[in-house]
C-alpha cells in the first residue's frame, strides 16, 4: 500500500476508536451542567461542571467533544445557529 493509503487507513482507525470511546463515555453528575452561548461566535458550550479536559475530539460538523479519562466534560458546537437553527 502506499503512503496515502496508509495515512489514510490510519487516520480511519483513529476515527473509529473515537467512536467507540464515545459510546462508553459517562457523565458524573448531569445537575451540574451549565449552557453558554456566544452569539458573536456562533459557538454553543455545553459543560458537565467544573473539571478541566485532558483532551479534544474533533468530530463531524464542528463539534468539539472534551473528555477527562472515561467522563464527558463538556460539548462545543460550533457554527452552532447557522447549522441548527435555520
Amino acid at each position: 500500500m502506499n503512503f496515502l493509503g496508509e495515512e489514510i487507513e490510519g487516520r480511519l482507525k483513529e476515527y473509529e476508536e473515537s467512536l467507540r470511546r464515545l459510546s462508553s463515555l459517562k457523565i458524573e453528575n448531569i445537575n451540574d451542567m451549565w449552557i453558554e452561548y456566544d452569539k458573536q461566535m456562533d459557538i454553543l458550550y455545553i459543560y458537565f461542571g467544573k473539571e478541566e479536559a485532558e483532551e479534544s475530539l474533533m468530530l463531524e460538523n464542528d463539534v468539539i467533544v472534551l473528555i477527562n479519562k472515561d467522563k464527558l466534560i463538556g460539548i462545543i458546537i460550533n457554527n452552532f445557529a447557522q447549522k441548527y437553527l435555520q
